[in-house]
């Protein structure tokens, strides 16, 4: 606690750029666990660490149920922070008018993103994944789709086409022209039996598409007269020249990358390598730039159980999150941290200072055996047998197979429906404060960056129709709750 601290103005500058970093599944335990494995890993004891994101100012919480569920998934929480409006599970970029899966309900019921809202006031663009680019998160950023399945036309039920709906990687090279496109997915954009340049002898590294289109190639006749690269391992990555490269496409994988701790660093780049890239790239822009960037195996790896390997990909976005902060300037950049929902992890117990965020509470339970400190609500860590839980006596709990203990037996653990952390610095950085609905965050960036509907807060003093007072967030609060209002008219959009 010092003076800094004590005389900080809020930086109320237009954003030039928006860096938005998602850490998909990333709940407040998965944060808190992280922050202990982070130190850990730098042989401190790990609770005192101080996380990239912890160095954020602007804390908030963020409401994360959707039109139809209780707890939500990853298609219909991106729909609320990246288009602004709530809807139904499974659904992409359309309203909650849309049903799932159902082709005929999207008609009249499309929401664009905050990335279509930036490019479309010149900015550049991008998206950076460590799961496939056709997936939930990326995917809400350029497409409109009533299943966040439909990632190849072989994906889509007859019907779908026939009313007219295409797939979402489709729409990937059609929709926004996007100008940075990282992660995975291959096999969604190449003809049914395709073989995979890294992996020719894996028959379900093979093209999908059903109707023979290549799309890999027709996004590079698109781009004829520009500096168009699309790569897929790391060594041509490494040869593209942010200075001299307008458009970038790089496929790592088939499908998802590799979580962290597997990759083969001579194949693909780690998150942070992307991240660079990305904003290499989209920042010669004078404009400025839009970046979301996906930390998208955290979920992934809690779906299956492995709190390792969970814990270890949100270290790898944390790391990105540095990157990011060091090539851009706090004064003209608004970067935003935040999850898309939880997952029932739960971190208990009574460990000793220090002791590993992978390991057992030295106190036992009433059967007379140790415990993990972290453990699941549900999922497939569930070992009950005869009424009996594994002796963990002799069990190392540290490892990236090991799955943690489950209350609950299922194939794959849930999502969980508590709030998220929103951590935000930059210009109107305070806006990112207090308990909002997770729509709020769309129409939150774009009024910092005069992007979409609302362009009031760059047009001076004067055109201001609300006064924001400097020295106090609950005014800049209400004139922003004010401008969302006035967005939502103007696009007759429903919450």
């Amino acid at each position: 606690f010092n003076n800094k601290d004590i005389s900080k103005k809020l930086n109320t500058n237009v954003a030039k750029n928006i860096l938005f970093f998602l850490g998909d599944g990333m709940g407040i335990t998965t944060y808190t666990a992280a922050r202990i494995l982070k130190g850990q890993l730098q042989n401190q004891s790990g609770e005192e660490t101080v996380m990239t994101m912890d160095t954020f100012p602007n804390v908030g919480l963020a409401k994360t149920y959707s039109v139809d569920f209780q707890i939500s998934d990853s298609a219909a929480t991106a729909t609320a922070y990246l288009c602004g409006v709530k809807t139904n599970l499974n659904v992409i970029g359309l309203s909650g008018a849309a049903r799932n899966g159902i082709c005929k309900t999207q008609k009249g019921n499309e929401v664009t993103s905050i990335l279509k809202w930036a490019k479309d006031a010149g900015k550049s663009v991008g998206i950076v994944t460590s799961t496939r680019v056709q997936h939930a998160t990326p995917a809400t950023t350029y497409a409109h789709s009533a299943s966040r399945k439909w990632y190849s036309d072989a994906d889509m039920p007859a019907s779908a086409k026939v009313d007219g709906c295409t797939d979402i990687s489709s729409q990937l090279i059609r929709n926004t022209d996007i100008d940075v496109i990282i992660g995975g997915g291959r096999k969604y954009m190449t003809p049914q039996g395709t073989k995979d340049p890294e992996y020719p002898r894996d028959y379900a590294s093979r093209g999908k598409r059903k109707d023979g289109r290549n799309l890999i190639n027709e996004w590079q006749k698109l781009k004829i007269g520009k500096v168009a690269h699309y790569v897929w391992n790391k060594t041509d990555f490494d040869a593209v020249d942010p200075e001299n490269t307008d458009y970038l496409m790089a496929l790592f994988e088939p499908g998802d990358l590799r979580f962290e701790v597997e990759r083969d660093p001579r194949m693909d780049p780690s998150i942070t390598e992307t991240t660079e890239k990305a904003i290499r790239i989209l920042q010669k822009n004078p404009k400025g730039f839009f970046l979301l960037v996906e930390g998208g195996r955290i979920d992934q790896a809690h779906h299956k159980g492995r709190a390792y390997m969970a814990l270890h990909e949100t270290v790898a976005l944390d790391n990105a999150i540095a990157k990011g902060l060091e090539l851009t300037k706090e004064a003209e950049t608004l970067t935003v941290v935040m999850a898309d929902h939880s997952h029932p992890l739960t971190f208990n117990g009574f460990p000793f200072r220090g002791q590993s965020i992978l390991g057992k509470s030295p106190l036992w339970a009433t059967d007379m055996m140790p415990y993990t400190t972290l453990m699941y609500g549900n999922g497939p860590g569930h070992k009950i047998i005869n009424g009996k839980r594994p002796d963990l006596r002799n069990v190392t709990t540290k490892g990236k197979d090991y799955l943690q203990l489950a209350a609950v037996p299922l194939q794959s653990t849930t999502h969980s429906g508590e709030d998220v952390a929103v951590l935000a610095r930059g210009p109107m950085a305070h806006l990112f404060q207090g308990v909002q609905e997770q729509s709020y965050i769309a129409h939150a960036m774009a009024y910092a960056a005069c992007v979409g509907a609302d362009l009031r807060h760059c047009q001076g003093p004067v055109l201001h129709s609300t006064t924001i007072d400097s020295n106090n967030p609950a005014s800049a609060s209400s004139a922003l709750l004010s401008s969302v209002l006035s967005a939502l008219l103007a696009l007759k959009v429903l919450i």
